[in-house]
C-alpha cells in the first residue's frame, strides 16, 4: 500500500474515531459522566450492522437500526448504573462492555464467534482502482461526522446543554432548581449510544469483515485520550485529539515499512501514547483547547448589558 492509500485510510478512522470522540465529549466533557464501556455501544452499531446487512437491508437502514439498537441499551445500562457513583458507573459500564464482547465470541450462532461476519460495503462500484473506494468511504464517513458533530455543537450551545453543564458541576443545585438531573443524564447517554452505534456501523461496512477482537478495552481508552488531549467540553478539540491520536496510532504502522524500528510498532503506540498524554498533563491539563464558553441568547444579553453598564460607568 503506497502512501497515498495510507493516508485516504487513515482519514476514514479519523472520522469514524472522531464520532466516538464527540459522541464521548458529550457524556463525559459536557455532562460529566464517565463512560468506559465506550466500545460496548460501538460494537452493538458495528454486529447491528452486519446482522441487518447479511439480509439485504439498505446501507442507510442498517445504519439507523445500529444508532437505535445502541440508543436502546444505553438507556437499559444507564436506568439502573446512572443511580450509582461515578466511580461505580464506570466499573459496571466497563464491566457491560466485557460481557457483551465475550457473547459475541462465544455465541457462534447469532454472531459469528471467533471467526466474526463478513459484512457489504455501502456503495459497490465494480471495477473501480482502491483510491476511489476509499474516496467513497471517507465521504460517507465525513458526512455522518458533520450530522454528529452539528447535533453536538447546537444540543451545547442551548438552554439544554447549560442544564447540562450545570449537572456536570454542581447535581444538588441543578436538581434545587427543578431540573431532573436522572432524566438528562439518561437522555445524553442514550445520544452519546446512538452516536457509537453510528460509528461502529461505518467501522463495519469499512472493514467488511467484523470479529470480537476488534472490540477490546483498549478502544476505550484510546478514545478517551483523544477527549483528554483535545479538551473536554469542546468539540473542536476532541476532533484535534481524534487526528492526533490516530496519526500517532497508524503512524507507528506506518513507520515500520520505511523505518527499521527497535521495538514493535504496537508498543510504540503505547509509549506515544503515554508520552502524549504526560506532556497534556503537565502543560496543558484542561486539553489542547478550553472548554468553549456557552452561547445562547439569553446569556448574550445578559454579556451585552454588561458591557453597556460598563460603557455607561466609564
Amino acid at each position: 500500500m503506497d502512501l497515498l492509500l495510507y493516508g485516504l485510510d487513515l482519514l476514514v478512522f479519523i472520522g469514524i474515531f472522531g464520532i466516538l470522540a464527540i459522541s464521548l465529549n458529550l457524556e463525559f466533557g459536557f455532562s460529566g459522566l464517565a463512560n468506559f464501556g465506550k466500545v460496548a455501544f460501538f460494537l452493538i452499531g458495528a454486529y447491528t450492522y452486519a446482522l441487518l446487512s447479511q439480509i439485504g437491508l439498505p446501507f442507510y437502514l442498517c445504519l439507523i437500526s445500529g444508532a437505535l439498537v445502541a440508543a436502546i441499551f444505553g438507556l437499559l445500562i444507564s436506568l439502573p448504573a446512572l443511580r450509582l457513583r461515578a466511580d461505580y458507573l464506570a466499573i459496571v459500564v466497563l464491566a457491560f462492555g466485557e460481557i457483551l464482547r465475550l457473547i459475541v465470541k462465544s455465541e457462534a450462532w447469532l454472531a459469528g464467534g471467533d471467526w466474526g461476519l463478513s459484512v457489504s460495503p455501502a456503495i459497490s462500484i465494480t471495477g473501480v482502482s482502491p483510491r476511489v473506494d476509499l474516496l467513497v468511504n471517507i465521504a460517507l464517513v465525513f458526512s455522518c461526522l458533520l450530522i454528529c458533530f452539528v447535533v453536538a455543537q447546537l444540543l451545547s450551545n442551548s438552554p439544554y446543554g447549560r442544564v447540562i453543564r450545570a449537572i456536570r458541576e454542581d447535581e444538588v443545585a441543578a436538581e434545587a432548581l427543578g431540573k431532573n438531573r436522572a432524566r438528562y443524564k439518561v437522555q445524553i447517554f442514550m445520544l452519546g449510544s446512538a452516536m457509537a452505534g453510528v460509528a461502529g456501523g461505518l467501522y463495519a461496512q469499512y472493514l467488511q469483515a467484523i470479529v470480537p477482537m476488534l472490540f477490546l478495552p483498549i478502544i476505550t481508552f484510546t478514545i478517551w485520550i483523544m477527549v483528554l488531549v483535545g479538551g473536554p467540553a469542546n468539540n473542536w478539540g476532541v476532533l484535534v485529539g481524534a487526528a492526533l491520536v490516530e496519526v500517532f496510532e497508524r503512524g507507528a504502522n506506518i513507520a515500520k515499512d520505511y523505518i527499521a524500528l527497535p521495538i514493535d510498532p504496537s508498543n510504540l503506540q503505547y509509549i506515544l501514547f503515554g508520552v502524549l498524554i504526560l506532556l497534556v498533563l503537565f502543560y496543558r491539563p484542561q486539553g489542547l483547547f478550553k472548554e468553549i464558553p456557552i452561547k445562547t441568547r439569553a446569556l448574550e444579553a445578559v454579556r451585552h448589558a454588561r458591557e453597556q453598564i460598563k460603557g455607561e460607568g466609564g
